[in-house]
């Protein structure tokens, strides 16, 4: 794989570890567990959530940790319409993947996930999330990445959105789902910035680099396996490299 060049943080540090960790794994057949205190099954659905109804398009915005990944499991969830990688949390001039990095711009890496809400509940997607995308017990890091902007986050839209996830939160701590307390943020969104080109559809277009083959393919077969009616075998893309 060609790395880009402009492309500086620990996803590139780990590399040369994380690909001596892909050649292992893969010769066990190793894939990664769900995050969920079962590993036979998803974390429970939201007891509160809204019902399927016919409507406009709705969006959810959540950061999962980096967002190749999160955005490469949810364009193949059925009733998502669009995933484009983005930042969210902090202001407008400081939405630039080199200025994240850094740490100390208040944003994380996110994605805005636009969906139809006939096929799949803001609740629905929450439980993804939660069961196969990234571990919500993490405090301000995600597998190698280590930063504020790398947390786990919920930007609610609405009063509604804001009930569903506070409630769910609650849920999955009260019946003790993860074997740690989820440190996930639940904050208002005051704005989301889509990534540069180059980010966006970053998994379909790079699915060898040892980064997505480490850390993000088994989080996709994961949600294939568990997730099967929801499943999309061909994922709806972003549109821009």
């Amino acid at each position: 794989m060609t790395f880009l060049p402009n492309l500086r943080s620990a996803k590139w540090t780990t590399a040369a570890t994380l690909l001596a960790g892909v050649v292992t794994l893969g010769a066990l057949g190793a894939c990664a567990p769900l995050y969920g205190a079962s590993e036979s099954a998803p974390v429970a659905p939201p007891s509160v959530d809204n019902p399927k109804t016919p409507g406009s398009s709705q969006t959810a915005v959540i950061a999962a940790g980096c967002f190749w990944g999160v955005q490469g499991v949810f364009e193949h969830v059925r009733g998502v319409q669009r995933v484009v990688s983005g930042y969210s949390g902090g202001s407008k001039h400081t939405a630039d993947y080199e200025t994240v990095s850094g740490g100390g711009t208040g944003h994380a890496e996110s994605v805005m996930i636009t969906f139809d809400p006939a096929q799949i509940s803001y609740g629905q997607i929450l439980q993804i999330a939660f069961s196969v995308v990234h571990d919500p017990t993490e405090l301000n890091r995600q597998g190698p990445d280590v930063g504020t902007q790398y947390r786990s986050a919920i930007f609610y839209a609405d009063p509604e959105q804001r009930r569903i996830a506070e409630s769910y939160i609650a849920q999955l701590n009260r019946t003790h789902a993860f074997s740690r307390p989820i440190v996930t943020q639940v904050s208002q969104l005051e704005g989301f910035y889509p990534a540069e080109g180059y980010h966006q559809d970053y998994l379909v277009h790079h699915p060898s680099a040892p980064y997505i083959a480490f850390n993000d393919l088994p989080k996709l077969d994961s949600f294939k396996r568990e997730f099967p009616d929801l499943y999309r075998p061909s994922p709806v893309l972003a549109g821009s490299r």
